[in-house]
């Protein structure tokens, strides 16, 4: 399995060429080119034109390349598709999912207008019906036309249709937020955490970083360039939980321990599963110390 970190993911706005220059050089792992939420109505043909020219340009280095389209349901939808589904991104990323059918179709619609056989779809999960559905949606992976490989939450849509509050702990959202996780890990999606919309509150953003990785998301979307150290940081396998795993792996490996399920070191007892866990762990870290 190729490990990949994806810790932050900053949204830039495809209609500002200034943005999409500086993604060059920040340290977030992951650059959301965004044609949906962050372009207005005017701009959006400017900014398709200008987000692929800059992903066939390239020059983003080790970081993973998404462009978020508009929903095919929108007048620019279906042109975005065409337009972009050759650009060469890593991922396109299609906004608010509800339903597997859907999710299908636009993956074979992709296909049809030439995208790349290693490009990979995401989706947002961002309304009720995503929600409910998690389970197909998440499921949809088996099918070959989705090329599905991972959920980005959309937590301030999921706000403003449910009339649900984002407060801090956001106990409105966290049965939605563990529902979409528990999805995409049984069916081996990568998963992102919603925004901070709360820029100047750099306490509070930490703290929303380390509860969504107590949670298990692989990482969190920002909007803000300002974000991007504190989620590293936040996201980052800790020293000493790497050099546990390390000696969990070792122990796991010596000849003597090979048949056994569980083990004694340093006086703690430890299953195998937990050297499986470390494997992933320590994966992760190297991958981020590659990229140092």
């Amino acid at each position: 399995m190729t490990i990949r970190p994806r810790r932050s993911a900053l949204y830039m706005p495809g209609s500002n060429a200034r943005a999409i220059e500086k993604a060059r050089t920040l340290a977030a792992d992951i650059v959301i080119l965004d044609l949906e939420d962050a372009v207005a109505p005017d701009a959006k043909e400017m900014a398709r034109g200008q987000v692929a020219a800059a992903v066939r340009q390239g020059g983003f280095g080790p970081r993973e390349i998404m462009v978020r389209i508009n929903g095919l349901d929108t007048p620019w939808g279906a042109t975005d598709l065409a337009e972009l589904a050759g650009c060469g991104a890593d991922v396109i990323l299609l906004p608010k999912v509800s339903d597997a059918a859907s999710l299908i179709a636009t993956g074979e619609a992709l296909a049809k207008a030439g995208m790349a056989d290693n490009t990979r779809i995401w989706a947002m999960m961002e309304t009720p019906l995503a929600m409910l559905n998690a389970g197909s949606i998440a499921a949809a992976a088996s099918h070959p036309a989705t090329r599905l490989s991972g959920f980005v939450m959309g937590t301030n849509d999921l706000a403003k249709e449910t009339g649900a509050r984002i407060v801090p702990g956001r106990a409105p959202m966290n049965a939605w937020l563990m529902t979409c996780l528990a999805a995409a890990r049984a069916h081996g999606l990568a998963i992102l955490d919603g925004v901070w919309n709360e820029i100047a509150d750099e306490a509070g953003f930490v703290r929303e970083c380390q509860e969504a990785r107590d949670m298990g998301f692989d990482g969190k979307t920002l909007i803000h360039p300002n974000q991007i150290a504190p989620c590293n940081a936040a996201f980052s396998p800790a020293d000493k939980d790497v050099a546990w795993a390390r000696i969990i792996i070792a122990a796991f490996e010596q000849p003597e321990n090979a048949t056994k399920g569980a083990i004694q070191i340093e006086g703690r007892m430890v299953e195998r599963l937990h050297a499986d866990m470390g494997k992933r762990l320590v994966a992760i870290a190297d991958a981020i110390a590659a990229r140092a």
